[in-house]
């Protein structure tokens, strides 16, 4: 489980990047991009829970991730990652910041769709 500040914090650390928000519909959706060519790496989005088919109301705070086509397919068949919200299903992945899934996991796939969008 990682909480939004602290995966904010070590992108900055790691990659210097600065979250973009770029919809004001959607305030607190931030886009991870790479400073210099400005794709997209990462997307932090806050959406409802029954979207991923998961129990309980409220709100998941989940973080999509570019991904390998063969880890994606390993990848999806864990408890906490999803095929992508709102992205390509077969390049992108959705994780749930509040899966068991630690923080180097998480820190780990940050920096391998970091590599593949470069």
């Amino acid at each position: 489980m990682v909480e939004r500040e602290e995966l904010l914090a070590y992108v900055k650390e790691k990659f210097n990047t600065n979250p973009d928000y770029p919809w004001p519909k959607y305030p607190e959706y931030a886009v991870l991009r790479h400073e210099v060519n400005g794709k997209w790496y990462g997307l932090i989005m806050n959406i409802p829970r029954i979207k991923l088919g998961l129990s309980g109301k409220g709100n998941a705070e989940i973080l999509n991730l570019k991904c390998d086509t063969a880890l994606n397919s390993l990848l999806k068949s864990q408890d906490g990652i999803f095929p992508a919200y709102h992205m390509n299903k077969k390049h992108w992945i959705t994780i749930d910041l509040d899966s068991l899934f630690s923080k180097e996991e998480i820190y780990n796939l940050i920096s391998l769709s970091y590599d593949l969008t470069k």
